[in-house]
């Protein structure tokens, strides 16, 4: 066979529409592979725990999207328990410190003070 020769038209020649036809095959190409490094780097970044559930088996694109949304639904339910841990903790704190304030106040209004008062104070003082 001879070699044939393509002749390109120069951009100034093509419409719009031909551009288009033109650039949406390389653009869908680009989309593509942009698509496909993000689940392969989401591939390395949860490996470990793909390796837990699923060792030594080959991943679909599929199965690594699920997998994630798995994953980072577990996490936000942890973080979610965490947080209501730590807001207890916080109220818990928050509400003896209030009653440590009262009692206090109540004992600092009787001007005599019986020993029971003072190791009662004492004792909120540690």
């Amino acid at each position: 066979m001879a070699p044939s020769t393509v002749f390109m038209e120069p951009d100034n020649l093509l419409s719009p529409k031909e551009k288009n036809k033109l650039r949406k095959p390389v653009v869908e190409k680009m989309r593509r592979d942009r698509i496909n490094s993000s689940i392969e780097q989401l591939k390395l970044l949860l490996e470990k725990e793909f390796q837990r559930h699923q060792p030594n088996s080959k991943l679909e694109k599929a199965d690594i999207l699920e997998m994630t949304v798995s994953y980072l639904k577990q996490q936000s339910q942890l973080q979610t328990k965490r947080s209501f841990h730590k807001s207890s903790q916080f109220d818990f704190r928050e509400g003896y410190s209030r009653c440590l304030q009262e009692a206090f106040n109540f004992l600092s209004l009787h001007k005599v003070r019986t020993e029971t008062q003072t190791k009662l104070l004492s004792h909120f003082q540690k």
